[in-house]
């Protein structure tokens, strides 16, 4: 199977490469993907862990 890819928006690439060499963006993704993580990884501990 052959995947086309989309056109690209000059715009939308401009201000992607703007937001990654943003240090104070950078900070708040990692934050957020950490966040995320510890939900999760503590989520499946607890069905893990959960007694019935």
């Amino acid at each position: 199977m052959v995947r086309i890819a989309k056109e690209t928006d000059p715009k939308r690439l401009e201000q992607l490469k703007n937001m990654i060499n943003d240090r104070n963006y950078l900070n708040q993704a990692v934050q957020r993907i950490a966040v995320k993580l510890t939900n999760e990884i503590v989520h499946l501990n607890e069905e893990k862990y959960e007694f019935k």
